[in-house]
């Protein structure tokens, strides 16, 4: 099952996010390298994040964004994960 993730960055998430993005890419590689993370980069209007993963259950879904140090780390002060299906390509 496909999940779509946004994350909506705190306004101070600017300032930290450069601090933050190697132990977020970090804590993502794994699932990357595993073809799950189909796929995932910033908004361009600077608003926050966005990620399609592939999980087993929304439970699974909200574990990954759980240990996200973009989330841990108060980049995101708000994350939205909702079931996806993939129509096109």
């Amino acid at each position: 099952m496909l999940y779509v993730i946004i994350g909506h960055d705190a306004p101070d998430a600017r300032e930290k996010r450069p601090q933050v993005r190697p132990a977020h890419l970090e804590h993502l590689a794994p699932l990357a390298q595993a073809g799950r993370i189909r796929i995932a980069g910033p908004l361009l209007d600077r608003t926050g994040s966005l990620i399609i993963l592939e999980a087993r259950s929304l439970a699974e879904a909200w574990a990954v964004v759980a240990r996200d140090p973009y989330v841990t780390e108060g980049i995101f002060n708000r994350v939205e994960v909702k079931p996806f299906e993939q129509v096109l390509p």
